[in-house]
């Protein structure tokens, strides 16, 4: 076998914006002088334009200067911004007012190290959406491109006792979040119910949400072509819909998952990425923190690569999780396959977007495009779906 790691099946970088740099860099330049002290007199320094982080928003790293008491002061921010409507977003909505309460939240209730949150602009009338800035901190992240599972990345390389540091700092961030106390009432505002999903319980609304995600996913303007295997997810979730979970409902992280955490040392230093964050069961976070290292994990097994199939397992997470938090925790099946049915639809639109500006063909058979197709499918065959 080669010692260097093949590219995964399908082109995994996305472009998310068709901003124009130098537009950016002025609009923001005009907005800073009119939100900050007279005389601050801000410029903007963009680093190597606007960056991707994740699969959905925008992230510009930046650098602003400014007079503070009779000095230049340069200070390094990352903005996240909502996607246009012309780039194809993957979620029909981005409540970024909810995501940047949620991390300052988040940071204050349960000491969880998000990065500072500065200002924000809410209204879009900036650079057309949405944004808001965060301060830049400095660590590592488990690459996503080529994935971590590939090898030949300070994760794969790190020594066993390393690895299983970074395995239990990760889920001790789950424990503090999910332990954060009265989260019903805290955080309301991220209840699916406030943005119009139905049902009686949250997870219910959680569910329903999906599902009208899926149909904006197939129904919106170059949508994707309808996927059998994520109608037969979600069919078997609304057929057996867990009756309750691990007690009252908790602040959910949505994304969570090791590649949305900046690392020193192996511990977290940055929080990242909270545009899935809601109110909810805390085995959301447990099952999508296993399913996404799993989905990693398929792509390198499917590419006859080792990958790291003793890290994040589900006994693992579960065992380590209650150990942490003192609460008992249900069998993640159920919401494993919704993190399924999420991934699936998340890879709907990111493919779209893919084929939106040019960085693939349309396939010819419309699942192709999930990536972690036969996962799901062992998934469904386990759960009688």
């Amino acid at each position: 076998m080669s010692s260097s790691p093949p590219a995964p099946p399908a082109d995994m970088t996305l472009q998310r914006s068709s901003r124009d740099p130098a537009i950016v860099r002025e609009r923001l330049e005009e907005w800073l002088a009119s939100v900050l002290p007279p005389g601050a007199d801000p410029e903007v320094t963009l680093h190597e334009g606007i960056q991707s982080n994740g699969m959905s928003s925008e992230t510009v790293l930046l650098a602003i200067t400014a007079t503070e008491d009779g000095a230049r002061v340069t200070t390094e921010y990352v903005a996240r911004v909502a996607p246009a409507a012309e780039d194809l977003p993957v979620f029909p909505e981005y409540r970024l007012q909810d995501q940047y309460d949620a991390m300052r939240l988040a940071g204050e209730l349960a000491g969880i190290p998000v990065p500072p949150v500065g200002l924000i602009e809410p209204t879009g009338e900036v650079l057309g959406t949405p944004f808001f800035l965060m301060g830049r901190l400095e660590g590592a992240v488990p690459p996503d491109v080529m994935p971590y599972t590939f090898g030949d990345n300070w994760l794969f390389d790190a020594a066993p006792e390393q690895q299983a540091a970074l395995e239990r700092n990760s889920i001790e961030v789950l424990a503090r979040l999910h332990g954060i106390p009265g989260a019903a009432e805290r955080f309301g505002f991220l209840d699916p119910a406030v943005s119009g999903h139905a049902g009686a319980t949250p997870l219910a609304r959680n569910l329903a949400k999906t599902r009208a995600w899926y149909d904006y996913a197939v129904a919106a303007a170059e949508g994707s072509p309808r996927s059998p295997l994520i109608e037969r997810g979600l069919a078997w979730l609304e057929a057996n819909l867990p009756a309750d979970a691990a007690g009252d409902p908790v602040l959910v992280w949505g994304d969570s998952r090791i590649g949305n955490v900046m690392y020193q040392d192996f511990a977290p230093v940055a929080v990242l990425d909270w545009e899935m964050a809601t109110l909810g069961p805390r085995e959301m976070d447990l099952a999508w923190m296993v399913f996404a290292h799993a989905v990693f994990q398929e792509i390198a097994t499917m590419l006859g690569l080792p990958g790291m199939p003793d890290f994040l397992t589900s006994e693992t997470v579960v065992a380590t999780y209650q150990e942490l938090s003192g609460v008992e925790v249900g069998d993640l099946a159920w919401f494993q396959v919704l993190a399924a049915v999420n991934w699936g639809i998340v890879f709907l639109r990111t493919s779209a977007r893919q084929i939106h500006f040019g960085e693939i063909e349309r396939p010819d058979d419309p699942e192709a495009v999930l990536h972690h197709r036969p996962l799901f499918e062992r998934l469904l065959d386990e759960v009688g779906a």
